[in-house]
């Protein structure tokens, strides 16, 4: 079987794309939940898609941007929510759902295939 892992420069220019898609997204969704944000990092990560600083320092996986747009909508929407409950109890995932009400079948996808992508980075086979 073929292997099916992105190059170092084709990783590198996924981590340099998604460096320029993942600020328009915060940007619009931070205005629409009304919430602040610090700094925006992406990152060649190997277990998460996102994460949220008590900062408000948002990181997220270059390798989302293989995945559909719903999908890194739904991973931005959940860490700029975080701003606002920095858990994930009952009331976050009503707010989560206020801006993404299709949040759970974009989960289920990311759940479904979330593996498959991040074999996708070199440092996998290691």
């Amino acid at each position: 079987m073929e292997d099916n892992f992105l190059s170092e420069k084709e990783l590198k220019s996924l981590v340099k794309e998604a460096s320029r898609v993942f600020p328009g997204r915060v940007e619009y969704y931070a205005r629409k939940i009304g919430v602040s944000y610090n700094k925006i990092s992406v990152k060649k990560q190997l277990t998460r898609w996102g994460s949220c600083s008590a900062e408000g320092n948002l990181n997220f996986n270059c390798l989302l941007l293989l995945a559909p747009p719903e999908v890194i909508d739904s991973v931005v929407i959940h860490e700029l929510c975080h701003r606002k409950e920095m858990n994930h109890s009952e009331n976050f995932y009503k707010l989560v759902l206020e801006y993404c009400p299709d949040y759970y079948k974009w989960d289920k996808w990311l759940k479904d295939h979330g593996e498959e992508l991040m074999r996708r980075n070199p440092a996998y086979r290691r």
